[in-house]
């Protein structure tokens, strides 16, 4: 799974629009559409704010692996 589709997947399992995530990340509802739709490459800010808020490592968010669990969660 590739970021875009990561986010998205996320976004829609914590049942957020858009724009309530846009408001928590401090970013555009259109940036987060743009992300999503994968029409723009995220920063490490953007890549950065996902992990945070969602809790789950970069690589998972990144979709390198299927693991979300942050690195430095007890497993």
């Amino acid at each position: 799974m590739k970021f875009n589709e990561r986010i998205r997947a996320l976004r829609e399992d914590a049942d957020k629009t858009q724009t309530e995530i846009a408001v928590v990340l401090g970013m555009s509802q259109r940036r987060v559409s743009r992300l999503e739709k994968a029409d723009i490459q995220p920063t490490l800010s953007d890549i950065e704010k996902y992990c945070m808020y969602f809790n789950k490592s970069a690589d998972y968010i990144l979709g390198y692996t299927d693991n979300p669990m942050p690195f430095n969660a007890k497993q």
